[in-house]
Formats: structure tokens, C-alpha cells, sequence
């Protein structure tokens, strides 16, 4: 596989573009968070726009007042790029060009380049190749005319100007190959899962906005050495951790992607397999970033991922994380969790509790036994202590007396 290759750094000056539909909508919202990611695709955002429009221009995005208005702004701000908050179609994105004779991005092209740039393993860079090369075979006929100003910069990493250049079936033929790697990848992940099945061991996906402080609950819980930093995406491929239990259980950590709002489709599609991982896990560790003021919207658009990946009738923990950041404290609510908590993975507060937690979720899903084994049974308690929680063992005359938990899975071998 063709190793994704980044261009240097240019610093660039963007404009932000974001349209309005309703008053009530989130659009200046998003604009701020959309500044946060084209810094963290190494941009400065020197100004913004804003159009109240009953719906999105279909030609252009904005409408032709806003365009001259943007022109102006592009010139005396010495603007080398545009950002705009939505997916634009190839129309609109050649039609902007064309009208601003400037470079022009959507959100959906900066996400993708941040990925780009994080991705670490030979399965992130498959994911985010196949993503990027999707996203930009829809543009390609758009983007041809403008190959000239995407030598260098924010939305050129990865596949870039030399795929680009590359004729339609050579791009799909790329696809196709990346489709099969893909394949072999979600192939190993479904191999892993069933011996995580047969093990009968149990499996907590951390899921959360990103920047939510994943990482930082997995590191201070697990040791893992998961890279931390205060910036979106900052970890992309995703880190499984063994957790031991105060009452000697052991529980699976799975670290995901980070949500966001307007996520493109290309990367859900893309990370599927990953994303999945809590799909098939037995616990949700929702991680909340309790000093944002846009938490709840953050906590939606969390479900609202979850959903469409078919992550339903899971046992929910929701942790309101960065207490050490809240200044005024509230009673703070998730309707949706099974339970709540309030933490700081980064002082470690709250984290005992959460063990705790887990280990009464455990034994929600365990069965509690009591009887006398014959000896020449011992070796059953052997299995008992590796997947269960043995409360008490006592030797006996007539055999050895157990009071312990066990998963359902193995009640039957223990018991028949």
C-alpha cells in the first residue's frame, strides 16, 4: 500500500462560511468549532461569515451578495483560503472557486486532512485513504480546473495532487484494492472479538465527543501511553487496554474515534469496523467533557452516532469528566445512562468509584452460585476463578465449598 505522504506545512490565512436556516440552529457554534479545526490543520482563521438563508444556495452554497461581500473580505484580509461549515457538492465548490478565484474547502476536506495527518497505523492510513480518495472522486472533474493553487497546505494531505491527476478508473481501481485490505482488517477484528467471546471476557467501549478526554480516562486507568492533547482528534487509531477489578475481575477498554458534529459519511463508512467496537462491547463509557458550555449538544450528536451505527441496548455509564475544570458545580443529568459519575481522569477523581461501578455491573450480568465441589471437581474452580469473582472457597470433608459470581456463559459448565 502506497504510504500516504504529507506536504509541508504552509501557514494559511482562511475565512470561515457558514449558512443559517433557523434561528435557533448552532451555526455560530460550529463556526467556533470549525475554527478549532482548521488550527488543528495548521490554519489561522482571520475572519467569518454568517448568511440567514431558508435553505443552503444549491449552486454556490451562499448567495451572490454574500459572494461579493466575501471577495471583499478574502482581499483585505489577504485571505489564502475559505472554509466552508457544510459538505459542499462539486458544483458548489467548483462555482465558489470560480466566483473567488481563491482555494476552497469544506468542513468535511479538514476533518479528513486531520486524519491524515494522525493516522499512525496501516489500518488508520487504509481507513483514511479509502475515505479521502472517495470524498475527492466525487470532485475530481471540479478540482482539475484548480490544481494549480493545491500545492501545498491544509486539505492536501494524503492522496493529494498526484492521485488527483490520475484518471477516474485508476482512482476506482485504487478503491477497490484499499475495499480488500479493508476487508482482511475487519476479518482480524471479527477473529479478535470471538476469542474476546470465548474468553468470556468483557468488553467496555469509551466513546465521546471529541476531545473528551478518552485518552486520558484510558492512560489513568490502564497505563496505556495513549498520546494525550488537548486538540481534536489528537488519537485516531484506536488502543484496547486490560482493566483489573478490586475484586480480581478483569474487564476489556477499548478506546474509539471521537465524535463530531457533522462527521463526514466518507470517514463513518471508512472507520466502520472500528467504530464497531462498541457495537459489540458489553458496556458504554460515555465521556463527557463537563467543562464545555456546548455539553449537551455534544452528548446528542454522541447518541445520535450510535444510533446510526446500531449501538442499541447497551449498559450506559455516562462520566462528566474535566471536574477539575468546572468552576461552578451542578447536578449534571443523562436520561439516557444507566448510571452517572462525575470524574477527572486527569487527577484520577472519581476513578475508584467507576471501578466500582464496573464491578456491580459485572455481577448484574454474573450469577451468584453456592454449592460443594468433589475433589476430584477441583479443577472447575480453577475456571470459576479465571472468569468468575470467587467469593469464598473452603475445604471440606466432603468436598470444596464455593460462593462465587459467574458470567451465564459458563454457569452450566460449572453447574452440570
Amino acid at each position: 500500500m502506497a504510504d500516504l505522504f504529507d506536504i509541508e506545512k504552509l501557514e494559511e490565512k482562511v475565512i470561515l462560511v457558514g449558512v443559517s436556516t433557523s434561528d435557533d440552529d448552532d451555526t455560530m457554534e460550529s463556526l467556533d468549532e470549525l475554527t478549532d479545526l482548521a488550527s488543528t490543520a495548521g490554519a489561522v482563521t482571520v475572519g467569518r461569515i454568517i448568511q440567514n438563508r431558508e435553505q443552503v444556495h444549491p449552486g454556490t452554497y451562499i448567495g451572490k451578495g454574500k459572494i461579493q461581500e466575501l471577495r471583499e473580505m478574502v482581499y483585505e484580509l489577504s485571505a489564502t483560503g475559505v472554509i466552508c461549515d457544510d459538505e459542499l457538492s462539486p458544483a458548489q465548490l467548483r462555482n465558489l472557486e470560480q466566483e473567488l478565484d481563491i482555494k476552497v474547502m469544506d468542513r468535511t476536506l479538514i476533518i479528513l486532512d486531520i486524519f491524515a495527518a494522525r493516522a499512525s497505523t496501516s489500518e488508520g492510513k487504509i481507513q483514511v485513504e479509502l475515505a479521502q480518495l472517495k470524498y475527492r472522486l466525487a470532485r475530481l472533474v471540479g478540482l482539475r480546473s484548480s490544481l494549480s493553487r493545491l500545492g501545498g497546505g491544509i486539505g492536501t494531505r494524503g492522496p493529494g495532487e498526484k492521485k488527483l491527476e490520475m484518471d477516474r478508473r485508476l482512482i476506482k481501481d485504487r478503491i477497490a484494492q484499499l475495499g480488500r485490505e479493508l476487508a482482511d482488517v475487519k476479518r482480524h477484528r471479527e477473529v479478535v472479538r470471538m476469542k474476546r467471546s470465548k474468553n468470556q471476557t468483557l468488553v467496555a467501549a469509551i466513546v465521546g465527543y471529541t476531545n473528551a478526554g478518552k485518552s486520558t480516562l484510558l492512560n489513568h486507568l490502564t497505563d496505556a501511553k495513549v498520546l494525550e492533547e488537548d486538540k481534536l482528534f489528537a488519537t485516531l487509531d484506536p488502543t484496547t487496554r486490560m482493566l483489573a477489578l478490586n475484586g480480581g475481575q478483569e474487564i476489556l477498554l477499548t478506546d474509539t474515534v471521537g465524535f463530531i458534529r457533522k462527521l463526514p459519511h466518507h470517514l463513518i463508512e471508512a472507520f466502520r469496523s472500528t467504530l464497531e467496537e462498541a457495537k459489540y462491547a458489553d458496556i458504554i463509557l460515555h465521556v463527557v467533557d463537563a467543562s464545555n458550555t456546548q455539553m449537551e449538544k455534544q452528548m446528542f450528536v454522541v447518541y445520535e452516532t450510535l444510533a446510526n451505527l446500531g449501538v442499541t441496548d447497551k449498559t450506559v455509564v455516562t462520566l462528566f469528566n474535566k471536574q477539575d475544570r468546572v468552576i461552578e458545580k451542578e447536578t449534571l443529568r443523562d436520561f439516557k445512562a444507566d448510571k452517572t459519575l462525575c470524574i477527572s481522569a486527569k487527577t484520577g477523581e472519581g476513578l475508584e468509584e467507576l471501578k466500582n461501578i464496573l464491578e456491580q455491573i459485572l455481577q448484574e450480568k454474573n450469577i451468584l452460585i453456592e454449592r460443594i465441589y468433589p475433589y476430584a471437581d477441583a479443577g472447575l474452580i480453577q475456571l470459576i476463578r479465571k472468569y468468575g469473582q470467587l467469593l469464598e472457597e473452603d475445604y471440606r470433608a466432603e468436598g470444596i465449598y464455593v460462593k462465587a459470581y459467574v458470567p451465564m456463559e459458563i454457569y452450566g459448565n460449572v453447574t452440570g
